[in-house]
């Protein structure tokens, strides 16, 4: 059973998308099959990853990216997979493990354009076809916009666990508070489609704060984020093992260079051994990723 993910928070600009691509590519290189489902109708992590020549070409056709399961419905979710999507500018693979679902801005008439049938909405159509690929994976993550709507919904029903990317600062805290309200709601109005096998409802399992900048004291703002995670803990809206993230990924110049390159960072540098890197940040995260539930944990309570 593979360890399926959620990266939201209500508040945009925090980093997610880079924290997101980087965590899958440093769980991939360490030898384990990662599936990135993009679900954020600005495309960054599709246009990221497959370089914005081959982005381009499927957002112009209009097939083969998420959308095109929905209208029409004539493909499935196992045509529209690009495996081992990091490749360099000649299509050589340069790093193996890391499938991709890709979207492009299309995904937006998911939220009004798209009738489909009220007896299976989106998230239930979409989780029927993972069903049938997601044992091919260890990870298969969910790159969420900053919202509840259909198409984020997509990915927080078909999950088990919530991380939320946060910046130190007060609107983190208000998105993350927010985000804790919208998927109380989404769960008892989904509670009906949820079927046998599919394991506990979604739940918040970590906060990671992101994009650090080097003279910033997070203490405060980490504080304040420790109170309202306890607060939603006590109440039963966050895992009880939920925590805040020991690593703190630092803001640095090269995850922008590794976006103009098509690249995660961690094949721009790998950082030598000891050596103290926004690189080493990624790789830490996705060690706390891995030690946050084991799998035969997750079937059983997580």
């Amino acid at each position: 059973m593979p360890r399926k993910i959620c990266f939201i928070n209500y508040k945009g600009g925090v980093g997610k998308t880079s924290l997101i691509v980087n965590t899958a590519a440093a769980l991939a290189q360490q030898g384990k099959r990662v599936l990135l489902v993009d679900l954020d109708t600005q495309s960054n992590a599709s246009i990221w990853l497959m370089r914005l020549d081959r982005w381009n070409k499927l957002n112009v056709d209009g097939r083969g990216s998420i959308y095109s399961l929905f209208d029409p419905a004539v493909e499935r979710l196992s045509d529209i997979i690009i495996e081992d999507v990091v490749r360099d500018k000649s299509g050589r693979v340069v790093l193996r493990g890391l499938d991709l679902v890709p979207t492009t801005f299309n995904l937006v008439d998911l939220e009004n354009e798209h009738k489909g049938d009220p007896a299976k909405p989106p998230f239930l159509f979409f989780y029927e076809q993972l069903r049938e690929i997601e044992n091919n994976y260890d990870y298969i993550l969910f790159d969420n916009p900053p919202n509840l709507l259909r198409a984020s919904q997509i990915g927080v029903f078909s999950s088990n666990e919530i991380y939320v990317p946060a910046n130190p600062d007060a609107l983190s805290l208000i998105g993350f508070t927010l985000l804790v309200e919208k998927l109380m709601l989404f769960q008892k109005r989904s509670a009906s489609f949820r079927q046998a096998g599919m394991g506990p409802a979604v739940s918040i399992r970590g906060i990671v704060f992101n994009a650090i900048k080097s003279n910033v004291d997070i203490e405060v703002p980490k504080m304040r984020m420790q109170l309202r995670l306890n607060q939603f803990k006590s109440k039963r809206r966050a895992h009880p093992d939920a925590k805040i993230f020991k690593t703190q990924i630092r803001d640095a110049t090269v995850v922008r260079r590794a976006v103009t390159l098509g690249l995660p960072v961690c094949l721009i540098g790998q950082p030598k051994s000891g050596e103290d890197s926004v690189v080493s940040d990624y790789f830490s995260v996705a060690a706390e990723l891995e030690g946050s539930c084991s799998v035969g944990k997750l079937k059983q309570a997580c």
